[in-house]
């Protein structure tokens, strides 16, 4: 850092801080300070703009234009060069403002004398709180010097605002984290939940953005960067024999940790009169802006790892770790940026809910949140920035939606659809016991899905038939390395103890594709849902597949066995990992291990050419799973990761239905039992309309047994088949208006 004379921004900040250490209103800390910044940068105008709401910029102070427009001046998002530099979170300088590409005149402020302007966001972490600015009389465009003062400011002003020291009357200056506030999102896994949040990374929250002493500080920047380079080294010393990419990502730790720029960057913003913690949060919420920029996924990801390595610094400086001392609360909800599996099943059931700013419908973290039953709501944009520890939060996993701090109304009104549910689970607990036998004598096999012996509990309760699907790749994703055989053996003991003699179908290894095993070399294929995963993993590493199938086996220990193999796109993969299956029979058996009482071998339809295979195929399989999720994404041509395109496309679309009535059809021709798996057999409506196209064997989450088995008691399957294939006769292109309409008749 250079030892210069006391800066500009220095003093400015200085003579901030006394302006904010008095008791005024936050309208007047506000007009001080638009006072200050207009003095001692030399400018006529200094303005202060804040979100309102989250589109909307409402002037809050200004020291030159006309103190009448305070709180009455607002514009959207993106309106006018002040609206330019929200949405982008970039720094509009120009000589003649009215020139400018954007420039939006209002004539209320007075600002018609005025022709350069310099405007900067104010931001913390991603989170956009306003934007400040200077104007001047003369055309003049601000040196580097002046914006980066400014931005210092601006970074200064965040932090106070976080700490509340602007509130006062109107929602401009409402606290923060203390309003209602609804956020929309996605499906991770379906369910309503009310509980208070729990934070995964608790926000670090700074103190002291200005700085006493440089020099003190300076030291401070030194001694958490080498304690942060000495963790870093130590990491990668420990993950020598890691996987390849764990060593890339800290090697760019390594990178970032030894940055000239990044500390050079830091110097400075001390020596303008920032503390240590605040220069390093400014770097990190300038990497974060840059982020929302950036389309390049590789950019994207060393970015969020100079975010990552900030907050590591942030915890150095402040001594705030993620243990607060505070308690998990009785009820709470876990409120995250992201989180792996490992991570979530450490928490297990003890959580009510689940919202996560990023994630995905696909990804590791929906995979336990599923297999645990918790409502889940990912793509929760903001939800990090906007939630504390302890806030009220209401979780529609059904809907994708999240009530944080909600108001009564919205409390009255989800603990009604609560209770309402609640109610209806009574109603189904009395019908536990009854065969799903529809009105016209059909009757249908309700399985549920498992993949933790934390689901096996659910079994009798939910009114199961057996296990439909276990998902056996949850053990080797929670791991950070291979598990042993022998432990593979117990947990599938363990398994079927648990079932207590009722039928456990085992899916072998699906992995690749969203499911990437964490000591596995990642193949980064262009289109990983079309690529190398499931039985092609298998057969080309069949080593693995040996291993998994000895474990089954010895398991069984003379017990029924059902191996279902996934992902099957041709007769050929099948009957490959069929021989995969013989030949450790056989070894088992030279071994002298005991052999299971009866084996059955099947595969999981998700890929519409397996519909078409040869006759032959359907003769041979033991029996077929439709996998519903991926049958339908492949069907469709639509990624059902893709929030755009993956709701667009109907389940009780009339070509889907038909795919499903010819898959059926081909089975029957065979004798080979068919069941449906996947999310729509969860779904009342839709799984009764797949009973109605022939199916027999429905497979899902535990807790939609009891409705759909209500919904199939009241239903007679060839009238609502008469229906579907009227609508499909008439040429409709889904078949829900008509099937909808029915049942209303129906009641």
């Amino acid at each position: 850092m250079a030892d210069s004379t006391e800066s500009g921004s220095r003093k400015l900040l200085g003579r901030l801080r006394e302006a904010m250490a008095g008791d005024s209103a936050g309208q007047e800390r506000l007009d001080k300070i638009t006072h200050l910044i207009a003095n001692s940068m030399g400018t006529e105008v200094c303005s202060i703009y804040l979100f309102r709401d989250e589109d909307t910029l409402e002037l809050c102070a200004t020291e030159g234009l006309k103190t009448e427009a305070v709180h009455q001046t607002r514009m959207r998002m993106g309106e006018g060069l002040v609206g330019r530099v929200a949405r982008f979170g970039k720094v509009v300088n120009t000589p003649d403002a009215p020139a400018a590409k954007g420039f939006r005149f209002m004539p209320e402020t007075g600002e018609e004398r005025f022709s350069s302007f310099l405007g900067v966001p104010i931001q913390r972490l991603g989170e956009k709180l306003g934007v400040l600015v200077v104007q001047s009389r003369d055309p003049r465009e601000y040196l580097a010097d002046e914006v980066y003062a400014l931005e210092v400011v601006a970074m200064v002003l965040a932090e106070m605002t976080e700490l509340g020291a602007f509130v006062g009357e109107g929602a401009a200056l409402s606290p923060l984290h203390q309003q209602p506030v609804l956020l929309r999102g996605g499906t991770g896994q379906e369910g309503t939940a009310e509980g208070h949040v729990w934070l995964h990374e608790p926000r670090v929250v700074i103190t002291n953005p200005i700085a006493d002493d440089p020099h003190i500080e300076q030291a401070r920047l030194n001694h958490a960067v080498e304690e942060l380079r000495v963790g870093v080294n130590k990491m990668l010393e420990m993950s020598q024999n890691g996987d390849k990419e764990q060593l890339q990502v800290l090697e760019a730790y390594r990178m970032f940790a030894n940055s000239k720029g990044w500390m050079r960057r830091m110097e400075e913003d001390i020596s303008r009169g920032l503390s240590a913690e605040a220069a390093v949060e400014k770097e990190q919420s300038q990497a974060r802006a840059r982020m929302e920029q950036v389309s390049d996924p590789y950019l994207r990801e060393r970015l969020a790892d100079l975010d990552d390595l900030s907050n590591r610094m942030l915890r150095i400086l402040t001594g705030q770790g993620k243990e607060t001392g505070i308690d998990l609360p009785a009820d709470p909800i876990l409120v995250a940026r992201n989180i792996g599996p490992a991570e979530l099943l450490e928490y297990g059931r003890s959580l009510r809910g689940i919202v996560l700013e990023e994630g995905s419908v696909g990804s590791h973290a929906t995979i336990v949140a599923r297999a645990l039953a918790i409502p889940l709501v990912v793509h929760a944009k903001r939800v990090t920035t906007e939630a504390l520890n302890g806030d009220h939060i209401m979780v529609d996993g059904d809907q994708g939606v999240v009530h944080l701090r909600p108001d009564d109304t919205v409390v009255t009104a989800f603990r009604d659809k609560i209770a309402m549910q609640a109610e209806a689970q009574e109603r189904y607990a009395s019908i536990r016991d009854k065969p799903a036998t529809t009105q016209d004598g059909k009757e249908i096999s309700l399985v549920m899905n498992a993949g933790l012996m934390a689901d096996l509990p659910s079994l009798p309760s939910s009114g199961a038939e057996g296990v439909g699907l276990f998902r056996t790749e949850l053990q080797f994703l929670v791991r950070n390395k291979m598990p042993k055989r022998s432990e593979l053996v117990a947990l599938y003991s363990r398994v079927l103890d648990a079932a207590g003699g009722k039928r456990v179908v085992f899916r072998t290894l699906d992995i690749g594709s969203d499911k990437v095993l964490p000591y596995m070399k990642p193949t980064d294929e262009p289109n990983p849902a079309l690529g190398w995963r499931a039985i092609r993993v298998g057969l080309d590493k069949p080593g693995i597949m040996r291993m998994q199938l000895q474990a089954l086996i010895r398991a069984a220990n003379g017990r029924p066995l059902t191996i279902m193999f996934p992902f099957v796109a041709q007769a050929e993969e099948y009957r490959a990992a069929r021989a995969e299956v013989d030949k450790t029979i056989a070894r088992e058996e030279r071994l002298g291990h005991v052999l299971p009482e009866t084996l059955e071998i099947g595969a999981m339809l998700e890929t519409p050419s397996l519909a078409f295979a040869p006759q032959k195929f359907f003769d041979e399989v033991g029996f077929l799973s439709i996998g519903g999720n991926d049958l339908k994404q492949f069907f469709f041509a639509a990624d059902r990761e893709n929030e755009r395109v993956r709701r667009r496309y109907d389940t009780l679309n009339a070509s889907f239905l038909s795919l499903i009535e010819r898959i059926v059809e081909r089975c029957a021709i065979s004798g080979t039992p068919l069941s449906f798996c996947g999310e729509d057999a969860g779904r009342p409506v839709e799984a009764v309309c797949l009973a109605a196209m022939g199916l027999r064997t429905l497979s899902m989450r535990p807790a939609s047994i009891g409705p759909v088995k209500s919904l199939l008691l009241r239903t007679n399957l060839d009238d609502l088949r008469k229906v579907i294939l009227d609508a499909r006769h008439r040429g409709e292109q889904t078949v829900r208006p008509m099937v909808m309409e029915w049942f209303r008749q129906s009641r």
